[in-house]
């Protein structure tokens, strides 16, 4: 990489993920000398970045938290909102807050002064979110543990609740992060089973990354997302259905979840879904329900009659 001002940046990008580099993986990363990358730490430590260096064979680089803000263009108030609110977004896995947010939580928590940490935390923990209370709420120290690990190439030691309840210890090598909207999941290879896995993060405790690196395996997908996918449709039944909307197919694409496919347009002011989803019956009642349009279920029969009892339902309800 030729071109000083972007090996900077990459330099600066990699230093910021909370581990020590040795020189000679950054070189490696960035295609240069070691000797280039002992200039560019000179540079950066001129530009008033703290990059702390440690001898040795174990030796290496890595970017401290100094006793002001490094010049990342932020004021300590915007410091403070911006950790605020990636810590909201990330503990409640809130649709389009991913893998990316939880990298910048990691990144800007671990050079923040002390005091500007106590604000954040003072913050956190003087709020409460309002949440769908279904159990999913996850702590983000847990996310930024993890993003760390995935980006650093860490090998990862937690504990993990399964959905009947069965905790185990696992030790895997991380891949990727992925929010599904809801809930955030570990795409990663499981040492101790020999093969691939997904885990739950809410779902997820004491998580610790060893410092023992590896060389990243080849998804049998390919796309961490695909693969999560997959894994979530493995263990539900699918659902055929059918549905024809009274309103046009951008207003009604506008309020349902990319994920569910493409709506055909019958007419100017009508259209029609034909879908296989791996989701519940009521998720699927509840998301058409929100379009907020006419709408006429063809198909699965079940939906049908699960829809006629939730309006009978919701019926007393208002009558109440």
């Amino acid at each position: 990489m030729t071109d000083t001002p972007a090996r900077l940046l990459n330099l600066l990008s990699l230093l910021q993920t909370p581990r020590e580099w040795p020189g000679s993986e950054l070189a490696e990363r960035l295609e240069v000398s070691p000797r280039t990358i002992r200039r560019d730490i000179d540079r950066l430590r001129d530009l008033g970045y703290p990059v702390e260096a440690t001898r040795g064979s174990v030796g290496g680089y890595r970017l401290v938290a100094g006793t002001a803000m490094p010049p990342l263009l932020l004021d300590d108030e915007e410091a403070v909102a911006i950790a605020v609110g990636l810590r909201a977004g990330a503990g409640h896995a809130i649709e389009g807050v991913d893998e990316a947010s939880v990298r910048a939580l990691a990144k800007l928590e671990q050079v923040l002064p002390s005091r500007l940490r106590h604000r954040v935390s003072t913050l956190q923990n003087a709020t409460m979110p309002l949440t769908r209370g279904d159990g999913s709420t996850i702590d983000p120290r847990t996310l930024t543990v993890m993003a760390s690990a995935v980006t650093g190439r860490e090998r990862l030691r937690f504990a993990y609740r399964a959905g009947d309840g069965t905790e185990t210890k696992r030790e895997v090598e991380p891949y990727r992060l992925v929010s599904t909207g809801w809930r955030w999941y570990l795409v990663a290879y499981d040492l101790g089973r020999s093969d691939w896995r997904t885990f739950r993060v809410d779902r997820v405790s004491e998580p610790f990354a060893t410092g023992a690196r590896f060389a990243p395996r080849e998804l049998p997908t390919g796309d961490a997302a695909e693969f999560l996918a997959g894994s979530i449709a493995r263990g539900r039944p699918e659902l055929e259905v059918d549905v024809s909307f009274a309103a046009p197919a951008e207003f009604v694409s506008a309020r349902l979840p990319a994920a569910i496919g493409p709506l055909e347009p019958t007419d100017g002011n009508s259209c029609r879904l034909r879908a296989t989803l791996a989701d519940s019956m009521e998720w699927v009642a509840l998301r058409l329900a929100l379009v907020d349009c006419e709408f006429t279920v063809h198909e699965p029969p079940q939906l049908v009659d699960y829809l006629d009892e939730l309006g009978a339902r919701l019926s007393r309800a208002a009558a109440r």
